[in-house]
């Protein structure tokens, strides 16, 4: 068994913090239900590039889920949810705030067919606040939460991170949030609402530069591959590329010294300890640089490495996919889509010894459960089933194809 077996999830999600959450706990278990408004998520058109029909982007978010596609604007549809949200655990939505209580299946009216339904709101700027009723996008809580300010190199633009981080992050609290919740209703008996936002996200994770903060009343710099607290702590470049060491302490600023063959430098007052590092980075870093540049990426990460410096390549993602350790964690699988093939996706990154996550099934087509759902969950017979898509109240996908896949 997988740890969230016969928990039961409805995602109202779409985009990428929602479906981020809910791809992890399918991964982790739970049955996800994703329900698509006509049309089906936005981000199956988001390409190139694509696989077959569908993007890349959307095949990255939502393996191991079912499709059912659901017009939630009909009140039979709305009827169709709260069926579901019956037999349910848990149901995840990244709308505006204000939108499920438009629609008439706020939490209130979750709670009352439900009362041990756990409600995840993903949202910008959360359900309170005088920014609640704001589109939230991950660029701009980058950017209000501090974190673009900080990013970058000294004196250049700030710049966003490569990764959607607002976005992935605050699915990471909601699965958190999740977890915690179901471990108090197997105490209470009674579910909740989970409010996590983006901004709020990123504002969590600014920790020891908002420690700097306040203790100095200094705003944080970018400092592009550097740390504001320890030095050496960062990117260098070599004759062919680029590396991470970090001299964590004073202990390892010995080591390091000795490694490069510059024992003078472990006693120079200026350099002796982190503070003074710290205080003196502009003399130590550019002589440590003009040395680097002088040989190639490998040659230093073995030097540093035979010494027991941490340190590491800055790889592409070719490279990072051709990794041995990366393969041998099985960061990379592989699954059988019904009409894209075999297709790649990064693997799932906690490991547990009793209950292992898996990869069961390829990111569904548009409605491909819908009709299954109808049936073996709502107990729907052929001509409801039938009725209802006359209606337009549900969409099929008849032609699903072999979803099975496999872990490599």
């Amino acid at each position: 068994m997988r740890s969230l077996e016969g928990i039961k999830v409805i995602d109202l999600s779409r985009i990428l913090s929602g479906p981020y959450c809910t791809m992890v706990l399918a991964d982790m278990g739970a049955e996800v239900i994703k329900i698509e408004a006509p049309g089906g998520d936005d981000t199956r058109t988001w390409g190139p590039p694509f696989f077959d029909t569908e993007s890349a982007y959307f095949f990255s978010i939502n393996r191991n889920k079912k499709s059912i596609v659901v017009n939630l604007k009909t009140e039979e549809g709305r009827e169709l949810l709260l069926d579901l949200v019956k037999e349910a655990d848990v149901v995840v939505e990244n709308f505006k705030p204000g939108t499920l209580e438009r629609l008439k299946i706020g939490y209130e009216t979750l709670k009352d067919v439900n009362p041990g339904i756990i409600l995840a709101s993903i949202s910008g700027y959360g359900q309170t606040g005088p920014y609640s009723k704001k589109p939230g996008y991950d660029v701009i809580a980058q950017g209000m939460g501090g974190l673009t300010s900080v990013t970058g190199e000294p004196g250049q633009p700030p710049v966003k991170a490569g990764f959607s981080i607002a976005d992935i992050g605050t699915g990471v609290w909601a699965i958190v949030g999740i977890q915690s919740a179901l471990l108090s209703r197997n105490d209470t008996g009674k579910g909740q609402w989970i409010d996590v936002s983006l901004l709020d996200t990123i504002i969590s994770w600014q920790t020891y530069l908002a420690g700097n903060y306040f203790a100095s009343g200094e705003n944080p710099k970018p400092q592009g591959g550097a740390h504001p607290n320890i030095v050496p702590y960062q990117l260098f470049e070599s004759n062919d590329g680029y590396f991470n060491i970090a001299v964590g302490n004073d202990s390892l600023w010995r080591k390091f010294c000795q490694a490069l063959g510059e024992p003078t430098l472990i006693d120079n007052p200026e350099f002796r300890t982190n503070k003074d590092r710290v205080l003196n980075r502009d003399q130590l870093v550019p002589y440590l640089q003009e040395m680097f540049h002088k040989k190639t990426t490998n040659h230093w990460i073995q030097l540093l490495e035979d010494a027991g410096i941490p340190c590491g390549p800055v790889l592409n993602f070719a490279q990072v996919y051709q990794d041995e350790h990366v393969l041998a964690r099985e960061m990379l699988v592989e699954v059988n889509h019904p009409t894209a093939g075999k297709v790649k996706m990064t693997g799932m990154p906690i490991k547990f010894s009793e209950t292992p996550s898996q990869i069961v099934s390829a990111p569904p087509l548009l409605g491909q459960h819908t009709t299954e759902v109808l049936k073996e969950t709502l107990q729907k017979n052929p001509e409801d089933i039938h009725r209802l898509k006359e209606a337009g109240v549900v969409e099929t996908y008849e032609k699903t194809g072999d979803i099975k896949s496999h872990q490599k």
